[in-house]
């Protein structure tokens, strides 16, 4: 596969707590010269990296991040405040607790919520998988699709450990037909990229692909 075609799935990512706006505009340069799917940023970042890159770009953020347990109205507020700042797409965490203490009706609902507050923007779910079991997992593929999100996506980065091969397929195996999926975290070579789009992924959440296209002498950039 062609590493063109690995960065149309790429959403090229920065969400480090030391970030600044010069690093923001170079991954947004980057973004665009590379033509990958988005740019993902910090909410601080989103009007400023909006406004930087118009219409060349589409900008992602992320919601309770990256630990998932603000309340749903916060994270209701947050979605709606990034994009009136001109977020195109949002990637929120699930409150990790609720699922170890089974309450999927409140995540479903909170789902809905932000879905909602969404309107016809692009909501990924972060399940950081890490931290589930395999049944937890199952269960988050259902209600992520009985909920009318996007995507369901592996990880934040900033947990215990990354997107897995086997946490795609097993979303694969357990997703509806209208999800998709974002493999996030970890992602740091072609090879890697290619398993996870094999593998079905549409969205990989990653910096290191970009890197590597810069790097790379006949990438045809």
């Amino acid at each position: 596969m062609e590493i063109k075609e690995i960065l149309k799935y790429v959403d090229h990512t920065l969400l480090k707590q030391e970030a600044t706006w010069e690093q923001m505009r170079v991954i947004c340069d980057d973004a665009i010269k590379f033509s990958t799917a988005s740019v993902c940023v910090p909410p601080s970042f989103v009007k400023q990296c909006k406004a930087y890159c118009g219409d060349k770009m589409k900008i992602c953020t992320v919601i309770g991040f990256p630990n998932g347990y603000n309340t749903t109205a916060v994270k209701v507020f947050e979605t709606e405040d990034a994009i009136k700042s001109g977020a195109d797409e949002i990637d929120m965490v699930i409150n990790i607790g609720w699922a170890k203490e089974k309450k999927f009706d409140l995540i479903k609902e909170e789902i809905k919520a932000i879905k909602n507050a969404c309107g016809e923007k692009i909501l990924k779910v972060i399940i950081e998988t890490c931290l589930l079991t395999d049944e937890e997992k199952i269960e988050m593929c259902k209600i992520v699709t009985e909920a009318g999100a996007d995507f369901i996506k592996t990880s934040t980065g900033f947990s215990t450990a990354g997107a897995t091969k086997e946490d795609i397929k097993l979303f694969s195996e357990n997703i509806g037909e209208n999800v998709k999926m974002k493999a996030a975290g970890g992602i740091a070579s072609l090879k890697d990229a290619e398993d996870f789009l094999a593998l079905g992924a549409q969205r990989l959440g990653t910096s290191r692909i970009v890197s590597i296209a810069k790097s790379e002498k006949g990438s045809g950039y």
